[in-house]
């Protein structure tokens, strides 16, 4: 009778580990941070005519679901003919979050300034959505796809937002 409470004492304590894991949620939690970064590049066989593009973000979950965040984007060219070039966008967003698990759908909304070398300085904004997938308990993949109108003033809104443009990312991200 003793080796069996012992035997069960024993499997109990070696099963309290995975029963701990098994309690923890993926996701977000209120006052939860985010960072997100993402990059591409690309050069001929001669490391010429190079592009390269980065972007990161930082958020922060006022709820589970819903977070407020700061996103910068860069990209720089260094044509085989001419000068280098850079171009860039910052972008404030508000999204808000599905618990599937491990998987999060978001939608949600951006606004920010496009400035550069080769773009109009100009306002942007439009809407967002997207999906993270957890891989581990404060990591994740994240896939994000943007429609972004640009603006002067609040006058132009209407008319170019018919005119915007797709933005894409796939990335990584931790929170904390």
């Amino acid at each position: 009778m003793k080796n069996k409470k012992t035997a069960l004492i024993l499997a109990l304590l070696l099963m309290m580990p995975s029963m701990a894991l098994a309690q923890e949620e993926w996701g977000f939690s209120p006052g939860d941070w985010e960072l997100t970064i993402q990059g591409s590049g690309t050069s001929d066989d001669d490391i010429d005519n190079t592009v390269a593009s980065m972007e990161a973000s930082v958020g922060y979950f006022f709820t589970k679901a819903f977070e407020l965040g700061l996103r910068q984007g860069v990209l720089y060219s260094d044509p085989d003919t001419g000068s280098d070039r850079w171009n860039a966008s910052t972008r404030a967003f508000a999204d808000y979050h599905f618990d599937l698990g491990r998987l999060r759908p978001f939608l949600g909304v951006n606004f920010g300034y496009l400035y550069g070398d080769d773009v109009e300085e100009t306002f942007i904004a439009g809407p967002e959505a997207g999906l993270k997938y957890f891989v581990q308990r404060k990591a994740f993949l994240y896939l994000l796809g943007e429609y972004n109108f640009t603006f002067e003033d609040s006058d132009d809104i209407e008319d170019n937002y018919e005119d915007g443009r797709f933005v894409y990312a796939l990335g990584l991200g931790i929170n904390w």
